[in-house]
């Protein structure tokens, strides 16, 4: 995996985030997004991540807001 990864894996690396860095996406501005991708770039190319990053994420947290809605 590469930087060019970034909109194809963000599922997982909202995942991550959130699991491992107690942040959500939406928090970073996005400078700090990409630096933190990086991070996560070489977490993933080493294995060292949770099998689940790898297994694919269909969508991951993205911000701490409640939207509450009524069903």
């Amino acid at each position: 995996m590469s930087n060019d990864d970034y909109f194809a894996k963000n599922n997982e690396f909202a995942t991550w985030l959130k699991e491992e860095k107690n942040v959500f996406f939406s928090d970073l501005l996005a400078e700090s997004a990409r630096e933190l991708f990086s991070d996560f770039i070489k977490a993933w190319n080493k294995g060292k991540l949770d099998s689940h990053y790898y297994e694919g994420i269909a969508t991951g947290p993205r911000t701490s807001h409640n939207w509450n809605i009524k069903k």
